[in-house]
């Protein structure tokens, strides 16, 4: 201040986070959940990535998952059923300067929200988009999802289910624009970690589907694959996800696959032999609709008053 002596003004200390600035209230997911490592996945990469609590966002739907932003001592909006993506993409258009976090489920984002999620992906708005796919509707106690899989019983098909289940993968590579595909499992923390980490470093829409056990209603689904490593397959590529020389061992099957390969990535997500996890395709050249929402942003009033008053003088007769 003007009068005041500088010896006497201190500088403000560095701003450090930890793994407690972004711990909300006490998670309500039943022990064992899958959602509980992801929680602890992106919480690790905020505290890493140092994110300001006030400039990330954690936007969902509705389901288990959807509990997300609850669980993040940051901003956060707790939507309708199948309506976190436009949510997320009007945030998005205004705000380039936030960290953006989109968390959906199978029914969430592959049932009512699927139109929005077919857009979304076309965009390419910079979103790191979490499916935490548990092949079922958890949340309202057991009911068939786009994802159960042929023959499996639930509260809505006693008999098993008729209708074989969508693959998001093979969706998402389906539609124009697609930037960056991938695939992990919740009960590998360091590859589920790497790939979130990777999603959250593109520039553009991240699609992770996280196949993420319900040891209430679909603990058998993944129960195998857990037990028997040779139902995974690990996509090795030197632009691909990341990890570790000793955890890649931890896979016994290995396929090269070039993320650039927009068919042969098809081909990966079609595949029913085994669980293919690591990046399927990424393609950084994508048109990202947010760089026109941006457009206008700053400025003044008076200036867009200008603008709009110049481009409606072309009408003039």
């Amino acid at each position: 201040m003007h009068g005041e002596r500088r010896e006497w003004e201190a500088e403000a200390p560095l701003r450090q986070c930890t793994l407690e600035d972004y711990q909300g209230a006490t998670p309500r997911w039943c022990p064992g959940c899958g959602d509980h490592a992801v929680l602890s996945a992106v919480q690790r990469l905020a505290r890493d990535k140092q994110l300001p609590p006030e400039k990330t966002v954690v936007v969902s739907g509705i389901g288990c998952s959807s509990r997300f932003p609850h669980y993040m001592a940051t901003y956060g909006f707790h939507g309708l059923h199948g309506r976190a993506f436009p949510v997320a993409c009007g945030v998005r258009s205004r705000r380039p300067d936030l960290h953006m976090f989109v968390i959906t489920g199978d029914g969430d984002c592959c049932a009512i929200g699927t139109a929005h999620w077919i857009h979304t992906i076309r965009y390419n708005m910079d979103l790191t988009i979490l499916l935490l796919d548990n092949n079922i509707y958890g949340l309202t106690k057991n009911q068939t999802s786009p994802t159960t899989h042929l023959g499996e019983r639930s509260n809505t098909h006693p008999r098993g289910n008729v209708l074989p289940p969508l693959n998001p993968l093979s969706v998402t590579l389906g539609v124009a624009n697609a930037s960056f595909v991938a695939q992990t499992i919740d009960w590998n923390p360091p590859h589920l970690y790497n790939t979130i980490r990777a999603a959250y470093e593109h520039k553009g829409t991240s699609f992770v589907r996280v196949l993420q056990r319900c040891p209430h209603f679909t603990s058998h689904i993944f129960a195998e694959a857990q037990q028997d490593m040779n139902l995974v397959t690990l996509l090795t590529h030197e632009d691909g996800i990341p990890l570790d020389p000793q955890l890649q061992r931890l896979f016994p099957k290995h396929q090269m696959h070039d993320p650039h390969d927009l068919a042969a990535a098809r081909g990966v997500a079609s595949q029913e032999a085994s669980y293919p996890v690591g990046l399927l395709y990424r393609n950084e050249n994508a048109a990202r609709y947010d760089l026109q929402t941006f457009q206008g942003l700053g400025k003044s009033q008076a200036e867009k008053m200008a603008a709009t008053e110049q481009w409606l003088s072309r009408f003039e007769i």
